[in-house]
């Protein structure tokens, strides 16, 4: 029947224990699981190869890239979707926060008009059972837009919504509390002048000031009243941290420095960060690496950001070498925890009663390759 499923000589990956045995499908959920090493007939063989749980993506701008692919081209938004969905289901990831900005230009595009078509390609795309991971929206409000809660307003319940961040990208803190890091990107990204750049930084400093903490405010007090999940993102401070915790946030992501992450375990709240930054080995904007916090034990969550392979290398990355925390914990950083954060108790585990979002998983000279992944059972790539 469908979601009907039964794996043999499989590793599995449970959250306390690699274990080697078997595990039956039911209905997409998961029905059993044995340490019995037969392998009944109809079976899928694994042959040895890791059985984990599906990935949870919190935050990925990747659906942007599929949408606008070249500066001043826009794809028709559906086959857009179903372009990413592919992608980040062949990662691993079959539940997947597509984040999306309320803010505007970045490449030459304006995000605002970019955001609306996205939207409803993803409507369009699982209205027509196209899609093979499921999609919710991550609404990435940045606070310096001085009309975002008008660009909230049409989201605000919104059931695709399920997750939202708050954001302030002024230079002078945060991701960019180096401007000279700051000229660099920007100049690179959009080819402007000096003085263009000269008076953008005036203009988004002044833009922070003005609106940044009336409307910090006011996202979080909605987020609040609908009950979203909220992140603080890139935190730089003590400050920025206590700040979230009082507003209610429950994540902070990409904290840019060591101390930040280290207020954001004391206020109890859950630390994001990037997969490529762990697998690179460093930010590219400079700021504190997601090893060097791993290594300290301050990483709770992993992101793909923008390379969705780059989720399941960071498990492996953290299992291993210097970090060595072992995979049943570094998983936890891409299938429960996140999980959790998005208050979705029902997946990120291999356990009896929950869904049967799996992974069949091989390493290949120190590299897991994803051999086959199943939603609810059902066999997606």
């Amino acid at each position: 029947m469908p979601g009907d499923l039964i794996v043999a000589h499989a590793r599995i990956v449970t959250a306390e224990a690699v274990l080697t045995g078997s595990l039956a499908v039911a209905g997409g959920r998961i029905a059993d699981l044995d340490r019995d090493e037969s392998c009944p007939p109809g079976a899928v063989d694994f042959e040895g190869d890791y059985l984990l749980p599906g990935l949870v993506e919190l935050h990925t701008d990747h659906l942007e890239r599929h949408y606008t692919p070249r500066p001043g081209v826009r794809w028709p938004a559906v086959t857009a979707v179903m372009a990413h969905d592919a992608q980040v289901a062949a990662a691993g990831i079959t539940t997947v926060f597509d984040a999306l900005a309320l803010v505007g230009g970045r490449n030459g595009e304006d995000r605002l008009e970019t955001l609306r078509p996205m939207v409803d390609g993803i409507r369009q795309a699982q209205a027509g059972q196209m899609l093979r991971a499921e999609h919710f929206l991550h609404l990435r409000c940045e606070v310096t837009e001085a009309n975002v809660l008008q660009l909230f307003e049409p989201f605000r319940d919104d059931p695709l919504v399920q997750f939202m961040s708050v954001m302030d990208h002024a230079p002078g803190h945060r991701q960019f509390a180096d401007l000279a890091k700051y000229r660099e990107i920007y100049k690179g990204m959009l080819g402007m002048t000096d003085e263009q750049i000269d008076a953008q930084t005036a203009e988004r400093i002044a833009a922070s000031r003005t609106h940044g903490v009336t409307n910090r405010d006011a996202l979080a007090a909605i987020g609040r009243g609908r009950g979203l999940p909220i992140a603080s993102h890139d935190d730089e401070t003590v400050a920025h941290v206590e700040e979230a915790a009082a507003l209610g946030m429950v994540v902070s992501e990409f904290p840019t420095t060591l101390t930040a992450a280290r207020a954001a375990r004391e206020h109890g709240l859950q630390i994001l960060m990037g997969a490529p930054n762990l697998v690179r080995g460093g930010s590219h904007s400079g700021n504190v690496s997601a090893g060097e916090l791993a290594r300290e034990g301050l990483v709770d969550i992993l992101s793909s950001d923008y390379v969705p392979v780059s989720l399941l290398h960071g498990v492996f990355t953290l299992a291993e070498g210097e970090h060595g925390i072992g995979l049943p914990q570094a998983l936890a950083t891409v299938t429960i925890n996140p999980a959790r954060a998005a208050g979705l108790e029902d997946r990120g585990r291999i356990e009896p009663g929950l869904r049967a979002d799996l992974l069949r998983v091989r390493l290949v000279d120190g590299v897991p390759v994803i051999r086959a992944v199943w939603r609810e059972g059902e066999r997606v790539a």
